[in-house]
């Protein structure tokens, strides 16, 4: 990222997202809103990375990419907020690969949790499972599955990945 402010502004706020989720479970619409908004003016006085297009191309790729994980319920709508945001200030491409490096370290995180958790052949069952059926058997999973986790450390450590490439 060329830009240090916006630099700055996506890893404190990807920072502060991944506090608050681990503490509460939960994004705030509050900061979500803000960092799209601090996004878009940046890009709109020419002070961020990409310009208004970009930015505005970026907070929907980042929709985009994280509304199928929340429409199956794998992930919340402050996550799928939360990728859109801070899109505004990573624009298109940047947006891409920080959905690319957090769909990796969720991964990564939900192997962990699972191992913690004593879950981890369920979970490997489940997710064999869900990818022979094409997804169609996630009510089933869901029903069955207590394996959720905050994703925002996730969506963290993908946004600083990809702000640095």
């Amino acid at each position: 990222m060329s830009n240090t402010f916006a630099q700055a502004v996506v890893i404190g706020a990807a920072l502060m997202a991944a506090a608050i989720d681990l503490r509460t479970r939960r994004v705030p619409n509050v900061l979500t809103m803000s960092v799209a908004l601090v996004g878009l003016g940046l890009a709109a006085v020419g002070m961020g990375r990409v310009g208004i297009m970009a930015s505005a191309v970026g907070c929907l790729i980042g929709l985009g990419m994280m509304l199928p994980g929340y429409l199956i319920g794998a992930t919340g709508g402050g996550d799928v907020k939360l990728m859109a945001a801070i899109g505004t200030l990573l624009g298109p491409a940047a947006t891409l690969r920080a959905f690319v490096a957090t769909a990796v370290a969720g991964g990564l995180i939900a192997a962990a949790v699972a191992l913690r958790r004593g879950r981890m052949t369920t979970t490997l069952a489940e997710t064999g499972a869900f990818v022979m059926s094409a997804g169609s058997n996630i009510g089933d999973i869901r029903a069955q599955s207590d394996n959720r986790f905050a994703y925002a450390p996730a969506i963290a450590i993908g946004v600083i990945v990809a702000s640095f490439t």
